[in-house]
Formats: C-alpha cells, structure tokens, sequence
C-alpha cells in the first residue's frame, strides 16, 4: 500500500519533530518514489542551547532531510515563535490551506492528538481542519505523549532506521537531550516491530484513512 503514496507532507510544529516521529517512514516513501515535502513551522530560535547560533536549527534540519532524500526545494521553514502556537492558530491554518492547495498530498503526517505540546497540539487539531479530505496520520512523540493509540504501523528495513539515525545526527545543537539517542531511538523501533511480528516499526495513530 506504501507504493500508491505518491504525494506525502510531513507537518512538524518545530525542526526535527518529523525525523523523530516518522524519519523512518519518510525513507520508505522516498525509496518508493513518493515525493515528500516537509514543512517545519519553526526553527526554534529560543529553545536553542546558548553555545549555538541562534538560527543553527535551520541549518540542521536541511542536512537532516537530506540524509532523509528530500529534496532541498521541498524543504519549508517557517518562523512562528516557538511556544505560543495556540495564539497564532488562524495565522498557521491559513499556511497549512495555502500548502493543501499547492501540494494535494494524499497523506498528511502530524503529530498525534495525545500530544500535550501546546505547539504540537495546535499543528494536530489544525492540521485536521486543513487536510481532512486526505488520510492523515499522527506520530509518535513519546516525552510529549500522555498516551498514544498503536492504531497503525510502517514496517521499516535495518536501512530505513540507519538513515533515520544518520538524519537524527545532524541535530548536534539538540544531542543533550535524553531521547536523541541511537539507543533510544532504535529501543522504540524494536518495541513497535514486536508489536507486528517485524524486527522495526513506526507507530501511528490514524486520524483518517481514505481508501
């Protein structure tokens, strides 16, 4: 089924959540010849460790889509303030309608609705109103999670996962914090391939499938 996706966009509130959530699966898609756009909604500028350019996210998160084979054109980077995305809800619909139109994706990734980020959260219940005409799926972002329904999973290949963690790498700006590690990463990916009978998975949560 992974085959007919020809057209993805992958919605992450900040730069990095979409290789954490679903970096995996971006690299499946792309083998398979499905363009994928990948739009973060901010840089992060004020979460930025203070030995790093405040703009250093920027710069990682196009070498981590490259890693990922995502072509730089279709790469966005918006520069929503990080942390009040609540106040700035019509502000980021109007964006997410302008990429609907421009895109047509036949699958939307977000992150899922049992995320307690107030960021995050906006880009799930936005995201919705935006591309509710297109199956839509929500990652999985454990330290933001107060739960998360195992409702959907992409197997991945030793490959996809080694190019996930490859992408994952070139956030050094973020390599202090507890879940950007190999061990972590590749820990998550064992449990949601046991759940299937598979070596790795990504976990979703389906929002909406269309078939």
């Amino acid at each position: 089924m992974i085959k007919d996706i020809k057209r993805c966009l992958i919605l992450a509130p900040h730069t990095d959540d979409g290789e954490f959530g679903c970096g995996g699966t971006i690299a499946k898609l792309i083998e398979n010849k499905c363009e994928v756009v990948y739009v973060a909604f901010s840089s992060a500028e004020k979460s930025v460790p203070l030995n790093f350019p405040s703009d250093i996210l920027i710069k990682e998160v196009y070498e981590a889509t490259k890693v990922l084979g995502i072509i730089r054109t279709n790469v966005i980077v918006f520069n929503f303030e990080v942390r009040i995305f609540p106040f700035l809800r019509q502000e980021i619909l109007e964006e997410m309608i302008k990429l609907k139109n421009d895109i047509k994706p036949q699958l939307v990734m977000l992150p899922s609705t049992y995320d307690t980020h107030q960021d995050h959260k906006t880009i799930a219940e936005e995201g919705f109103r935006a591309f509710k005409k297109s199956s839509i799926l929500g990652y999985e972002v454990p330290w933001n999670n107060l739960t998360f329904a195992t409702e959907g999973f992409c197997v991945l290949e030793e490959r996809h996962l080694t190019t996930k963690l490859e992408s994952l790498k070139c956030y050094k700006s973020q390599s202090f914090r507890p879940y950007c590690t190999e061990e972590f990463v590749k820990s998550l990916a064992r449990t949601r391939g046991t759940q299937v009978g598979e070596k790795y998975a990504e976990a979703y949560e389906v929002i909406r499938w269309i078939l």
